[in-house]
């Protein structure tokens, strides 16, 4: 099986995959021990054509590839799209576009939450992939044929997928609701976002606005320590140990030392002189302008049968209109409505999730309609006034 490792070779598989509407995308890398991808193979196909390329090639220029990925007359199709565009923006800056990402348009399409490539190619094609090479080490050279038959398959039955989804969606005329979809995943902000806001990421209960001030500090040290070494955020600093020192405030070497989560002599370091500066500057910081503590949510009382009823009634629309649940609303979506109703200002009050799902919702939640056994079956009434 042919590897493209040359210029010339990479710019006539392009030229010809630019003829197609279409060309199917998928990469192989490894990122365990570093902060950026490691890009090690690049996968593409359309109709009668097939690429692989080997990015680690000495001299290989991605050039074409990247222009392919811009050129707004081919459809750029993946499955699970994320950390593939990741690759994409950071390597080649820029965006892909247009795009259409397979498990987004199978649960719209009714094909559950987030499923996977392989059950999605055995639904719609009968194939049944095999996915023994998937964590193999894409780095190693020369890449085995199994290997590259795996790498191929990701594309390959790729095509007909896609033909099916984008059939269902026209004929469902629900082409509209994955464009919703694509406008978010093509968004730069999705892949770039700024280190002031890498706190964010971080699952911590905090009690005082020190604390914030804290962690919002060393979180955005982390991530531009990880990001200019290219090291994953967890080399610099675990997780854990940000929050024990927004709760411990240490201000000197010694403080440090005595904290759990920090390596032994790490105190020591030169990474550690930089974070106790980064500390005491938020410790610096006068009263009246430290960060105000993000406001949790609080259902109000009897919210939350409201909610169970909400869920219901999700389902029955799902079932209804053959897409995933989690397409329409989320867990947190159906809290916030119930508890707020029109007030909420959540994704599935907002574009086709409100037509399909919102209104209803509302509708419940006032008293317009309500839920009821039927015959066996659960159905959806209104209410008289």
């Amino acid at each position: 099986m042919h590897v493209i490792t040359t210029q010339g070779e990479l710019e006539a598989a392009v030229k010809t995959l630019e003829q197609s509407d279409f060309v199917t995308v998928d990469t192989e890398f490894i990122r365990e021990t570093t902060f950026w991808p490691i890009l090690c193979l690049i996968q593409m196909a359309a109709p009668g054509v097939t690429a692989l390329v080997d990015p680690l090639a000495p001299g290989l220029d991605l050039k074409p590839f990247f222009a392919l990925m811009a050129n707004e007359k081919v459809e750029k199709v993946f499955h699970a799209a994320r950390q593939d565009i990741e690759i994409i923006v950071h390597l080649g800056d820029l965006m892909p576009n247009p795009v259409f990402d397979t498990q987004v348009a199978a649960m719209v399409c009714g094909f559950g939450d987030s499923v996977s490539y392989d059950q999605l190619v055995q639904k719609i094609t009968g194939a049944r992939l095999d996915k023994s090479s998937r964590f193999t080490d894409w780095k190693y050279r020369p890449l085995s044929q199994k290997q590259l038959e795996y790498a191929l398959a990701d594309v390959t039955h790729l095509i007909d997928v896609y033909k099916h989804l984008k059939a269902e969606l026209d004929r469902e005329n629900r082409a509209h609701w994955l464009n919703e979809e694509m406008r978010v995943l093509t968004s730069r902000e999705t892949y770039d976002p700024h280190p002031d806001d890498a706190w964010k990421r971080l699952k911590m209960r905090l009690r005082k606005p020190q604390e914030l001030a804290i962690v919002q500090a060393v979180a955005a040290w982390r991530e531009r320590e990880a990001r200019e070494r290219d090291v994953p955020r967890g080399r610099i600093l675990k997780d854990d140990a940000i929050y024990e020192i927004a709760q411990q405030a240490p201000r000197d070497a010694e403080a440090l030392a005595r904290l759990r989560s920090t390596p032994k002599g790490w105190d020591r370091s030169s990474s550690a002189a930089a974070l106790l500066a980064v500390v005491n500057a938020a410790l610096s910081i006068p009263k009246e302008q430290m960060p105000k503590l993000p406001k949790q949510f609080q259902p109000p009382e009897g919210s939350n049968a409201a909610a169970e009823l909400l869920k219901v009634l999700l389902r029955l629309i799902a079932e209804k209109e053959g897409v995933a649940t989690k397409v329409l609303a989320s867990s947190d979506d159906i809290d916030q409505i119930a508890a707020q109703g029109e007030a909420a200002d959540v994704p599935a009050l907002h574009g086709w999730r409100r037509a399909v799902f919102g209104d209803q919702a509302l509708r419940l939640v006032r008293g317009d309609i309500a839920i009821r056994f039927d015959n066996r079956r659960i159905s959806v009434f209104d209410v008289k006034p």
